[in-house]
């Protein structure tokens, strides 16, 4: 089997409502995302997404992956699509770095991996069944009542682990936000304090050493230096993010101490194969993980919810789906979707998720 064709789609995905994270200080209202399709000699084709949380979240962006991709063509044309390891090599000799351009290959190659195999996704990553993943709701910044508010709303709609954006330059405001949300918690949910690298270290000891709390904190610091000198000064666990872009990364966090999970997202990383890495690599070392992607519509989420569950209950946690926070609906209700708080994979050949061609318009890129 053998790649003859890649189309490269652009497509915006509108918020339903303006989003913001990092203490407040970054602003979100619509994502570019880029949908490509793998077509094979063999008359199977797949599907994939990559699709960064706009351009300011992390060293990534829309344009990027389609210019990427364009610079991918011609060591991928030719290939076989099921040989993984040899596709993500010559993507990475093609193109060192920029793994968040390769995940959407990466991805539909897999989906098609899975069609040739005639077993889905989540079988392929060594799951025995199609366990459901919980799914935890996204908490933009905002007043203590307004955050609570829309915590009660989430819980109201089956979701029981939220994710609340806070962080800033000032700790009273801090402790008091989060001393309020855990106050107005029910005995069977639980936050994970999203801090999206906005405290300083001092900030952020002297916060956590004068709040109790039963989540975890996440990404405290900028960098995984100063998120390991945190770590080891407060009781809190601490679940590392935007600072982890390869598996070189996770290794040096696991050899300083700097967490007790992670959270693995496939375009940040390269891909659901290099994702696959570092997922069995948290599973070697008993770190738990939110396995999940950066952006995109239940394409990007159903590749991710495919890898979790196929994770070891005890070192899976919930999944963010993005798809929900989305306006429109580019692959037509199809994929793991929130029910009751819990996200199922599909159990057919490969990804389980077309995209609606006619709904994303032209291709503004072929390569064949």
């Amino acid at each position: 089997m053998k790649i003859i064709r890649i189309c490269v789609w652009r497509f915006d995905l509108p918020l339903t409502k303006p989003y913001w994270l990092s203490g407040g200080r970054l602003k979100f209202e619509a994502l570019d995302s880029t949908f490509v399709r793998i077509d094979t000699d063999a008359g199977l084709s797949g599907w994939g997404e990559g699709c960064p949380w706009g351009n300011t979240y992390l060293p990534a962006h829309g344009p990027g992956i389609r210019a990427g991709i364009a610079t991918l063509a011609p060591a991928l044309l030719g290939r076989d699509p099921c040989a993984l390891e040899a596709v993500n090599r010559a993507m990475d000799t093609a193109l060192p770095g920029h793994p968040y351009v390769k995940s959407a290959i990466d991805m539909a190659c897999w989906d098609i991996f899975g069609k040739a195999s005639n077993m889905p996704l989540w079988r392929l990553f060594g799951g025995e069944t199609a366990d459901p993943v919980a799914v935890n709701s996204s908490i933009s910044t905002g007043s203590n009542e307004e955050m609570i508010a829309l915590i009660r709303d989430a819980y109201a709609e089956g979701y029981r682990t939220h994710s609340a954006k806070v962080g800033g330059s000032d700790p009273a405001r801090d402790i008091a936000r989060i001393e309020a949300i855990e106050a107005a918690l029910e005995h069977d949910e639980t936050v994970t304090y999203d801090v999206n690298r906005a405290w300083t270290p001092a900030v952020a000891i002297q916060v956590l050493n004068n709040v109790g709390l039963r989540g975890w904190v996440e990404q405290p610091c900028q960098t995984l230096a100063q998120c390991a000198h945190v770590a080891r000064r407060v009781r809190q666990p601490i679940m590392l993010d935007e600072c982890l872009h390869s598996f070189e990364d996770h290794l040096e966090a696991w050899k300083l101490g700097a967490c007790e999970g992670v959270k693995v997202k496939p375009n940040r990383v390269g891909g659901l194969t290099k994702a696959r890495q570092i997922r069995d690599f948290g599973v070697s070392v008993g770190w738990q993980m939110h396995i999940e992607d950066l952006g995109g519509s239940a394409l990007a989420d159903t590749a991710a919810i495919h890898l979790a569950s196929s994770t070891p209950a005890e070192n899976r946690l919930a999944s963010w789906l993005c798809h929900h926070h989305l306006a429109i609906d580019p692959v037509a209700g199809q994929g793991a979707r929130n029910s009751d708080g819990f996200a199922v994979p599909p159990s057919t050949p490969g990804l389980g998720v077309a995209a609606d061609v006619e709904r994303l318009g032209d291709p503004v890129a072929i390569y064949s």
